[in-house]
């Protein structure tokens, strides 16, 4: 079993997060994740550099630690060849390192642009039609194709990636579950609740990888955590990310909106939403049922707290080496 961290994007600029990444890598982490936002979901306290430069910039200053976007979504402001491209120049300046994580996308990041933010089924049937373009084109392909959504003229990566690279999909029900694991080589999950995750997601996921032919794929289970000794260092810590729980999220594009709907709610309303714990013991707990319970191959530790630094310290002196233990 691997562990990563994320480095949130909507909460610290680009600079600060590479070095976070370099932290990560130096207390033991084995992957760090990079979320992929063009907005954050609010304005006051928040931040949303270009994933790709920053990928670039980390694999550069680290050795060892493997990366991947959580998750980039390859159907509107990128064009899906374009993420393969990004993606096999990550995989060369990381010397193979990076896997590439994506999803249908939120419109926070799309409708900014001017691109309107279809429903499920149409992001999804783009999904199929972007896999298959990037796929190929990873795979060493010159790709023609004339879709219902895309376009692609005699495509090819000249500076393909170094050797296979793994395609993760995130997914929250049955109904994307299953699409990944026959269409993606992995599976990127939320969980709050083992027992529901592996029934509505992670199962569903893994049978449609066998029937695919593919039983090996790889499972990813995040969880998010606020580290704090008290509601108002909570909220503090969660500052930058009050706005995913506010009211229409799904359309909104300006974080001030959201901003401005999070603080009009009781606290509690938002934190509740949230795994609040304090101390390593407590810590370890929150996450020990993704590590015994699930068989994921990646538990992706996400902590908001007011000092990420000496967070990432305390994550790898004392609750990686309980997780691994307990994994063992």
């Amino acid at each position: 079993m691997r562990f990563a961290w994320l480095c949130s994007h909507e909460s610290y600029q680009p600079e600060v997060l590479v070095e976070q990444a370099v932290l990560a890598e130096q207390v033991g982490f084995d992957v760090v994740l990079g979320s992929d936002h063009f907005h954050p979901w609010v304005d006051d306290r928040s931040a949303a550099g270009f994933v790709w430069s920053w990928l670039g910039a980390a694999a550069m200053r680290t050795e060892r630690v493997e990366f991947a976007t959580s998750v980039t979504c390859p159907l509107f402001h990128y064009h899906p060849a374009l993420i393969a491209q990004a993606a096999a120049t990550v995989d060369r300046l990381s010397g193979g390192r990076f896997m590439l994580g994506v999803g249908t996308g939120e419109n926070i990041n799309e409708g900014p642009m001017g691109f309107e933010f279809p429903g499920y089924q149409e992001r999804i049937d783009r999904m199929a039609e972007a896999l298959s373009i990037i796929r190929r084109l990873l795979a060493g392909e010159k790709v023609d194709h004339e879709g219902r959504y895309y376009t692609v003229d005699k495509a090819k990566l000249y500076s393909p990636p170094l050797g296979e690279l793994a395609v993760l999909m995130a997914a929250g029900g049955p109904k994307s579950a299953v699409f990944a694991g026959t269409n993606a080589d992995g599976l990127i999950t939320s969980v709050k609740d083992p027992a529901e995750s592996t029934e509505k997601v992670i199962g569903p996921f893994r049978a449609a990888a066998a029937a695919a032919g593919a039983p090996d794929c790889l499972v990813t289970a995040t969880r998010w955590v606020v580290e704090a000794g008290s509601g108002e260092e909570a909220w503090q810590a969660l500052g930058s990310m009050r706005g995913l729980r506010a009211p229409g999220r799904l359309e909104a594009v300006d974080p001030m909106v959201l901003r401005r709907r999070a603080d009009e709610m009781d606290r509690s309303e938002i934190l509740d939403k949230y795994t609040v714990v304090s101390g390593a013991e407590a810590v370890i707990a929150a996450y020990t049922p993704l590590v015994t319970l699930l068989d994921a191959d990646i538990v992706a530790i996400q902590v908001a707290s007011v000092d990420p630094d000496a967070t990432l310290r305390m994550l790898g002196a004392e609750v990686l080496p309980e997780l691994r233990r307990r994994c063992a």
